[in-house]
């Protein structure tokens, strides 16, 4: 049976989504995923994602990726006009989903307080670097910047042998935990609203999302214990790396007789783990000799038969197409006006199938025409004299026909 066919767990929720760049856009595609019905509005000249590599003759997938499932609507929200359509759009829609720096909401009238006063059971998230009140609020702040004053960064600079700066940054860890701690942000207040009747005001932050994620060091930074816990990180085999995680105490002994060293389970430097992590580098570097003999393939699968956590390190290219992967169903085909791409599912199943990546990327304004007849009930020749304005943008490859191809 065809997932599509089955009720998705969030049908009939409506979210109007403000959002740009990755954190906002993640959330709302999650929420996409999971059968709301999404309606992005973005200016008149697009998210600036939709120009972000790889591109594909002029069309996006790394916007495609955070965007699938989602209609488009092109306002100028600077204009009268175009913001009495947004707060027309916010009256029937019950999650509102914004990224801009705090304060330009309440400047553009489309703030919580202006929005909830005539709507009480709006949800309202609103995603920002330091969170909506403090002395860094009004600050700009992308991933690369919240990694590094989160102490992420310094973090995992403390950990490295012999480097001299800090790693840079080209993954943005904190847009998509931000995204995800939105995600469920939403939900919660949508359970809220459904058991005791009240809309709510959600305020994310990446920095505090950042150090949600450093558990062991908030406490370490309290509590100091002046001894360097033992890292793991990467083994030398014939042909790259594997990582290998002998957490505890049973996964050493495996760990042991697999690699034909018995004799370790007896040795004093290694016996327990307390004199494990005090000698834990001795102890890597003893397993190397073992590893850096072999292809790395096999010494995965001699570790991991017998019980001992380890994995090569793959290319991402690689790990998409790994037998798990596919068996798993991690990868989803969708397609925008370029053709067909993959992009991951949501890392959690419903074992009805009714959550996964939805199939199309919208184009620019795609769906405003349609969205401003059918949720407002806006006339043809209105619509046509907003877009000859330039007050709403309709995508001309989709204007004879709104929402073709659309699935939902």
């Amino acid at each position: 049976m065809n997932s599509a066919a089955r009720t998705q767990p969030l049908s009939g929720i409506r979210v109007l989504d403000f959002t740009s760049m990755i954190a906002g856009p993640y959330c709302s595609r999650l929420l996409a995923d999971c059968g709301a019905e999404v309606l992005k509005l973005e200016q008149l000249g697009g998210d600036h994602m939709r120009n972000g590599k790889p591109m594909r003759d002029g069309h996006s997938t790394y916007f495609g990726h955070l965007n699938c499932g989602k209609k488009s609507l092109a306002v100028d929200l600077k204009s009268t006009e175009g913001r009495a359509i947004a707060v027309a759009l916010a009256s029937t829609s019950d999650v509102i989903l914004e990224n801009y720096r705090p304060g330009v909401m309440k400047r553009l009238g489309l703030d919580y307080g202006s929005l909830a006063a005539n709507h009480p059971g709006l949800i309202y998230c609103a995603i920002s670097g330091f969170g909506q009140a403090g002395p860094r609020s009004s600050q700009p702040a992308y991933a690369p910047v919240v990694h590094a004053a989160s102490g992420f960064d310094h973090a995992q600079f403390s950990y490295q042998d012999r480097q001299e700066r800090p790693a840079k940054t080209g993954i943005f860890v904190a847009d998509v935990l931000a995204a995800v701690y939105a995600f469920s942000a939403v939900q919660t207040a949508l359970i809220g609203r459904f058991r005791h009747g009240t809309g709510q005001f959600i305020d994310v932050a990446l920095m505090d999302s950042m150090i949600n994620l450093l558990v062991f060091e908030c406490q370490e930074a309290q509590f100091p214990s002046g001894v360097r816990r033992h890292l793991y990180g990467p083994l030398k085999a014939q042909d790259g790396f594997v990582i290998v995680a002998p957490v505890n105490q049973r996964n050493f002994e495996q760990l042991a007789v697999a690699t034909g060293n018995p004799g370790w389970k007896a040795d004093l430097r290694f016996k327990t783990g307390d004199v494990r992590s005090a000698n834990w580098d001795t102890l890597m570097n003893e397993v190397e000799s073992w590893t850096r003999t072999r292809p790395a393939r096999e010494c995965e699968n001699t570790l991991m038969a017998a019980g001992v956590p380890c994995s090569r390190y793959l290319t991402i290219a690689e790990a998409i197409t790994d037998p798990q992967a596919l068996s798993r169903g991690t990868m989803a085909t969708v397609e925008d006006a370029a053709g067909p791409f993959l992009v991951p599912n949501p890392p959690f199943k419903f074992s009805d199938g009714s959550v996964t990546a939805q199939p199309r990327v919208s184009l620019l304004g795609e769906d405003t025409r349609s969205v401003l007849s059918d949720l407002l009930n806006m006339s043809a020749s209105k619509i046509d004299m907003l877009i000859a304005n330039g007050v709403v943008r309709q995508s001309a490859a989709s204007a004879d026909q709104p929402n073709a191809g659309f699935k939902r």
